[in-house]
């Protein structure tokens, strides 16, 4: 397979793209400078809030600004794009009516993960926006897999961390992880998906269990083979 050019829209959040940034190189099967993937990121921090637009169709609407960043992208020689967002997947059919090239789909992705394995119960750690798409329930459906959302309070708890720590730049503790993580348990999920980029940052900081399925290394890795390059074992 010919080696392709990867595109990221990034600045959704910033700190989670600089993340798959790395990730990718970190989980491609390579020697030297030259066996790594050509990636092209755009940290585009102008992109309005996901989750606001959903929760709100008044808000300023997201996916113009996405579709414009994917045909620059494209213009300078992007082969493949890749979002670091969940919650954007929302708008995908819109998105990939826009883009120039092909857009990989993170939440089919993760979801098709969760199957590879052998999951049955798939707690969803989401914004509110991507639980309220109904994105990664459907998905997970589909695959005969039964999603679990967790209730108002945790839900809160999810977005606080999202908003209030990761995206201000605060550290999330193991105490403050400590209730989602039990009140997911207690639902009896054989698997937790990591379900917004935000929460990547704190697998990565925290490096829990192998029960999570992060949706971030998820979409690194798809775009890894996409592009015609091999994961490390």
């Amino acid at each position: 397979m010919k080696k392709q050019t990867l595109g990221i829209i990034g600045g959704v959040g910033p700190l989670a793209t600089m993340f798959i940034g790395e990730m990718i190189v970190r989980r491609t099967k390579a020697t030297k400078d030259q066996e790594h993937l050509h990636t092209i990121i755009d940290n585009d921090t102008n992109i309005p809030d996901r989750t606001a637009f959903i929760l709100d169709n008044t808000k300023e609407n997201p996916v113009p600004v996405i579709v414009t960043d994917a045909k620059k992208l494209a213009s300078v020689g992007a082969d493949v794009i890749a979002i670091p967002c969940n919650t954007a997947h929302t708008f995908y059919d819109e998105i990939i009516e826009g883009s120039p090239v092909p857009v990989l789909h993170m939440i089919r992705e993760t979801a098709k993960r969760a199957y590879d394995l052998g999951a049955e119960r798939v707690g969803i750690l989401a914004t509110t926006g991507t639980l309220t798409s109904r994105m990664y329930q459907d998905a997970l459906e589909e695959y005969g897999i039964t999603p679990v959302v967790p209730d108002d309070i945790m839900k809160e708890k999810v977005m606080s961390i999202i908003y209030d720590y990761v995206k201000a730049g605060k550290d999330v503790s193991q105490e403050d992880w400590l209730p989602i993580e039990e009140a997911m348990l207690a639902l009896n999920c054989d698997r937790i998906v990591l379900g917004c980029t935000e929460l990547s940052i704190v697998n990565r900081d925290l490096k829990l269990s192998d029960k999570y399925i992060d949706s971030l290394i998820v979409l690194a890795e798809r775009a890894i083979l996409a592009c015609g390059y091999e994961i490390v074992d």
